[in-house]
């Protein structure tokens, strides 16, 4: 992929779990942006997903261990050698591939080692987040700013990282904590951050695991919470 004046070989990561409505378009607009390899990982689908996703052009691996983590965590460990940068989005159809060179950009002129694509400062279709998505990526990043001195607005899943330094994270979150852990890691590793504004749409198909139902998300919720206090404590024993 060509962007920023310079060639970077970008692999783009996408963790499934019943998507079978809008995971053809999501990997035929991911295609479109030029990447160089899109992953599907399938996290014990019981529909079509792995065939649509397959059919429009992905690389489909199979997780079937459920888990957001063990799914994002497979699609790493499936990438190429050749793999400069992985990029990180969701396949319900919600986040835009348009966005992708914006994210992506800042690594590629070596300006950045994580960027996060903030849904909350960029302009989101009616009804596309809840409110206790919103508040959660508010509370999130005010406990970064307050430990880690870095801004965070959302704990948004489009997100990009070189490959290198992904590794070089240790990343061992295995369910709706992975994204808050690679910001946590990330912060205190130092790696220079910058957050950018992209666009959100509702999901083009399929249910929700999270945000549409109060049950999963408050069991997320208190997911996320526990990891960071979990990892606060992990990784301040790892810097004493």
């Amino acid at each position: 992929m060509r962007v920023a004046g310079v060639d970077r070989h970008v692999t783009v990561i996408i963790p499934c779990l019943n998507e079978e409505e809008p995971i053809a378009d999501a990997v035929r607009e991911v295609l479109s942006e030029d990447v160089d390899d899109v992953i599907v990982v399938d996290n014990g689908s019981t529909d079509a997903t792995a065939s649509r996703a397959r059919e429009a052009g992905a690389r489909v691996v199979a997780e079937p261990r459920r888990g957001y983590g063990r799914a994002c965590a497979a699609g790493f460990a499936a990438i190429s050698p050749r793999a400069d940068i992985v990029c990180f989005l969701d396949g319900d159809g919600s986040d835009v591939p348009r966005f992708i060179p914006d994210v992506v950009a800042p690594i590629a002129r070596d300006q950045a080692d994580f960027v996060m694509g903030s849904r909350l400062r960029g302009t989101r279709e009616k009804g596309s987040m809840t409110p206790q998505q919103m508040v959660a990526g508010h509370i999130a990043g005010a406990l970064l700013r307050v430990f880690y001195n870095v801004r965070f607005t959302d704990m948004s899943p489009f997100r990009a990282v070189p490959a290198g330094k992904l590794a070089a994270l240790g990343m061992t979150e295995t369910t709706y904590g992975w994204n808050l852990e690679m910001q946590m890691r990330a912060a205190a590793s130092g790696l220079r951050i910058v957050e950018i504004p992209v666009d959100h749409r509702r999901r083009r198909g399929g249910e929700s695991k999270v945000s549409g139902q109060l049950a999963a998300g408050l069991s997320a919720g208190w997911k996320i919470s526990a990891t960071f206090m979990r990892l606060l404590v992990s990784l301040r024993k790892q810097a004493a």
